[in-house]
């Protein structure tokens, strides 16, 4: 069983930067591929970024390759998402996912979740 708290959204303007962070709970984190999601209101939730359990292997969206990052330090059993050049857009509740079976875009085929970290783009 794996626990995530995601922390570190909040409101900053555009073109701004915020990092995330997931910390796990659990003696078996390094073993998950990790990804990050997030929801706007009125929307589905939509893939963000993913990463290997070894840090690898990386997936972006579409939209976020090229201003987001992601990365773990399966040492402190921490995922990041580092966001630069922040759009309104990208206003929206941010998810930590965990997933055992390995490297997906898919939020049905992560098995643990975080409660969510706002994060509100300013114009």
């Amino acid at each position: 069983q794996v626990q995530l708290v995601e922390s570190g959204g909040g409101l900053v303007q555009a073109g701004g930067s915020l990092r995330l962070s997931c910390a796990a709970s659990g003696r078996t984190f390094s073993s998950y591929t990790m990804g990050w999601f997030r929801q706007a209101p009125g929307k589905e939730r939509e893939f963000v970024a993913s990463i290997a359990w070894n840090g690898a292997i990386t997936y972006y969206g579409d939209t976020m390759e090229g201003r987001f990052t992601i990365s773990r330090d399966n040492a402190r059993n921490t995922v990041y998402l580092q966001m630069k050049s922040l759009k309104p857009g990208d206003t929206a509740v941010y998810y930590c996912a965990a997933n055992w079976q390995g490297l997906s875009r898919m939020s049905r085929e992560y098995e643990h979740w975080g409660q969510g970290s706002q994060v509100t783009v300013s114009s």
